[in-house]
C-alpha cells in the first residue's frame, strides 16, 4: 500500500517483482501514466506495473516524439511518479540520448530515480515515433555497443534491461528477429518488438526468440489491437499501453474546454468530472491528516 508521502515498497523489490513478473506466465499490463496521479490509479485498479513513454513526456512539454527531451527531464519524471507507486515502473530511454557512453550514464540516473527497468532502442539518434515512417535504425554492432555499456554501468543486477528494435518496418521480421537474439546476448533481459502489425507476426517472434517479450498497443499505429489475454496465450510476457491515458484525459479535457467556450459554464459537465471526494479519495487526504495529527499530537512535560 502505498504510504502518505511516498512509496512504502524500495527500488530493490520493485525490480525483483518485475522480474519475478516476467518470468511467471501472466503476461504483466504496464498502462503509461503521464503524471504521478494517474500512477496511482493504475495501482488502485490492479495493473502489475506503470510505463513512462518517451512520447508521453515530448506531449507533455508540448514537444514532438523527435529526440528533443533529455535524460534530467525524463530521469526526474520518472522519480515522481515511481515514488507514488508500488509497482515496478518501465521507462523509455530512447536511444539513451547519446553515444554508448551516455546510454551508461542514463542507466545510473535511472537507478538512482527508484526506476524498475529501462528500454534502448536501436533508432539512429535522434528518433523517431516508432510508428512513423521515415525511421532508420543503427548497425547491429552499435546498437551491440549501446547495450553493452548500459549492462556495465548498472548496479543493481536486478534493474530490468530491455532493448526496443524498431527494424521490422525497415528491415522486415527477420533482420529483427537476428537483432533481437543479438541483443539477448549483448545483455538484454526483455526484448520490445516495435510496430509488429498483426497476431502472426507476434507468434512468429515468440518462437524465435528465447527471452521475454513485450508487445507495444499503442493506438493509431501500425499494430493490430490485440488483447492482453491473447498476448499471453501467444507467450509474450509484458505488454505497453503507452498513451492511452494522455489520449483519454486530452479528449476529454478538449471536449470540455469547447463547451466552456461556447456555453460560458462548466455545469453541463460535472457528470464528465472526477469529483473532488473521489480525487481526495486517491490522493488519501485521510492519511495525511492522521499523519499531521500522529506528529504534532503532543502534550508538553512540566519541565519544558
Amino acid at each position: 500500500m502505498t504510504g502518505p508521502l511516498a512509496s512504502a515498497t524500495s527500488a530493490a523489490d520493485k525490480r525483483l517483482a518485475f522480474r519475478a513478473g516476467l518470468a511467471s506466465a501472466r503476461i504483466q499490463r504496464f498502462p503509461g501514466a503521464f503524471n504521478p496521479l494517474v500512477a496511482k490509479l493504475i495501482q488502485e485498479i490492479g495493473f502489475e506495473g506503470v510505463y513512462v513513454s518517451g512520447a508521453v513526456v515530448s506531449a507533455d512539454l508540448a514537444l514532438p516524439d523527435i529526440g528533443l527531451t533529455t535524460l534530467t527531464e525524463v530521469a526526474g519524471r520518472g522519480q515522481q511518479i515511481a515514488r507514488v507507486t508500488d509497482l515496478p515502473v518501465l521507462i523509455d530511454a530512447d536511444t539513451g540520448f547519446g553515444e554508448p557512453m551516455s546510454a551508461a550514464r542514463t542507466v545510473t540516473f535511472l537507478e538512482d530515480a527508484g526506476i524498475a527497468g529501462a528500454h534502448f532502442e536501436d533508432q539512429v539518434n535522434p528518433k523517431r515515433c516508432g510508428h512513423l515512417d521515415g525511421k532508420a535504425v543503427v548497425s547491429v554492432d552499435e546498437m551491440v555497443r549501446r547495450l553493452r555499456a548500459a549492462v556495465s554501468a548498472r548496479r543493481d543486477p536486478s534493474f530490468v534491461l530491455c532493448a526496443r528494435t524498431d527494424a521490422a518496418g525497415i528491415e522486415g521480421i527477420d533482420a529483427a528477429i537476428e537483432r533481437a537474439e543479438a541483443y539477448a546476448e549483448a545483455g538484454a533481459d526483455l526484448i520490445f518488438t516495435e510496430a509488429l502489425s498483426e497476431a502472426a507476426e507476434f507468434e512468429k517472434f515468440r518462437a524465435a526468440v528465447a527471452i521475454p517479450l513485450l508487445a507495444n498497443m499503442t493506438e493509431f499505429g501500425k499494430s493490430e489491437l490485440i488483447s492482453a489475454q491473447t498476448l499471453e496465450s501467444i507467450g509474450y510476457n509484458a505488454v505497453i499501453y503507452p498513451v492511452s491515458t494522455l489520449r483519454l484525459a486530452m479528449f476529454a479535457a478538449e471536449a470540455g474546454l469547447r463547451e466552456i467556450y461556447e456555453q460560458g459554464t462548466q455545469s453541463g459537465l460535472l457528470d464528465r468530472m472526477q469529483h473532488r471526494s473521489r480525487l481526495y479519495e486517491l490522493l488519501q487526504y485521510e492519511r495525511y491528516n492522521e499523519f499531521d495529527s500522529d506528529i504534532f499530537d503532543f502534550a508538553l512535560g512540566r519541565d519544558q
